[in-house]
């Protein structure tokens, strides 16, 4: 049985993260720590605690190998303070990975007193989610998937142990996403692709073993045409003129998976996401962002896992 996909992440990026300076690994896990809220949560920009930044802090803390068990105490009260609320895809994906990483730091079993049949109840709720595209929607009922969305129902159907349903038709909606330019879309009415879209619809073929050559090949020379010269670090499509550093960690990690990561400058991509960190701890979004916050954290300390061994010299980037 192949390793699950988020397995395979986390393990790649704590190898890369294990070969950080200590100093650099203490600041980050202190910043992500002093965000953890009275109730056991972390809050986005503004806001109260949040289930999708909560996912971040923790997916950042493993990584960092710093979860505690008194952080996932105090985590574990917040989740099963959300358990009984309804919520979308994406909350939901993040209460499920929160789930699995707070019993890892020592932290309590927040499922244990689940229902027994729990899990099939979860799959009953993502069936809601199914659209006639043979995707999954960003609601319940809605006309057409979003190839984002149905990236994160793989994942959590393979955290959960089940089969995802219907992949046939899951893999002919993803590659129905792929354009001409060789990337993927978010949504049927868009003629450009993107990186992050690109990167979920990768996900999504790889989960299901659905990847060819043709693909690959394709998506490997949309990819490569997105770091800036300037900058080093991915655009998010090929019309924004600034790179980011979600598309940064995406394309990278995408281009990795694809057995491309000598097409990589690699020296360029660490040096974005050192440029892009902040002094006392935390990551920007990119170099024309002021603020910082938990998500982007674990972007740019994916990005410096993925470059871990990137030479001392940057040099051009390989097209």
């Amino acid at each position: 049985m192949a390793e699950p996909y988020l397995v395979k992440l986390t393990n790649q990026l704590l190898d890369g993260i294990e070969k950080l300076p200590d100093e650099t690994r203490a600041k980050h896990a202190d910043y992500i720590r002093s965000l953890q809220r009275p109730d056991g949560g972390w809050p986005g920009r503004e806001g109260g605690s949040d289930l999708y930044y909560t996912g971040f802090a923790l997916r950042s803390l493993a990584v960092l190998q710093a979860l505690e068990p008194a952080i996932c105490e105090s985590a574990a009260g917040f989740l099963r303070s959300r358990m009984g609320q309804s919520t979308g895809v994406v909350d939901f994906f993040s209460l499920l990975v929160a789930c699995h990483l707070v019993p890892l730091g020592g932290g309590p079993d927040v499922l244990e007193e689940s229902p027994p049949d729990w899990r099939e109840r979860v799959g009953a709720l993502f069936d809601t989610f199914r659209t006639p595209d043979g995707g999954f929607g960003k609601v319940p009922g809605a006309p057409g998937g979003s190839t984002y969305t149905s990236f994160l129902v793989c994942l959590a159907h393979e955290l959960l142990g089940r089969p995802i349903p219907e992949p046939d038709a899951l893999v002919k909606f993803v590659k129905g996403r792929q354009r001409e330019d060789g990337g993927f879309v978010e949504i049927a009415a868009m003629k450009r692709s993107g990186t992050n879209p690109t990167a979920a619809g990768v996900g999504v073929l790889q989960i299901l073993n659905a990847m060819d050559d043709g693909i690959r090949s394709r998506v490997v020379e949309f990819l490569v045409q997105l770091p800036t010269e300037l900058e080093g670090g991915f655009r998010a499509n090929d019309r924004i003129p600034a790179a980011d550093l979600l598309s940064t960690f995406t394309g990278a990690w995408s281009l990795d998976q694809l057995g491309a990561g000598n097409r990589l400058n690699l020296a360029a991509l660490r040096d974005y996401a050192e440029s892009c960190e902040v002094p006392t701890g935390g990551f920007h979004g990119g170099l024309w962002d002021e603020g910082h916050d938990v998500e982007y954290t674990f972007y740019g300390l994916g990005t410096l896992a993925l470059t871990a061994d990137a030479p001392t010299l940057p040099g051009a980037f390989s097209k």
